[in-house]
């Protein structure tokens, strides 16, 4: 099993990042952590975690407004 994140923009289209596999969804999360602001300067918007082809979830990169 692969855990792999793709990345999209404001408006759903694919961003390229980079195009990593990792053995657990720990490590995925772990690693996105590290690079979340470097994927928000490369105009990613939102990152999606996928387990070889199902999607475990979507999620923003932007801080919560307000906060």
């Amino acid at each position: 099993m692969a855990w792999t994140w793709q990345f999209e923009d404001a408006e759903s289209r694919a961003v390229d990042g980079p195009n990593e596999a990792f053995s657990s969804q720990s490590d995925a999360e772990s690693w996105l952590g590290q690079s979340w602001r470097e994927l928000v300067a490369k105009g990613a918007t939102t990152a999606i975690l996928a387990e070889d082809e199902r999607t475990e979830y979507k999620m923003s990169l932007l801080p919560a407004a307000g906060g």
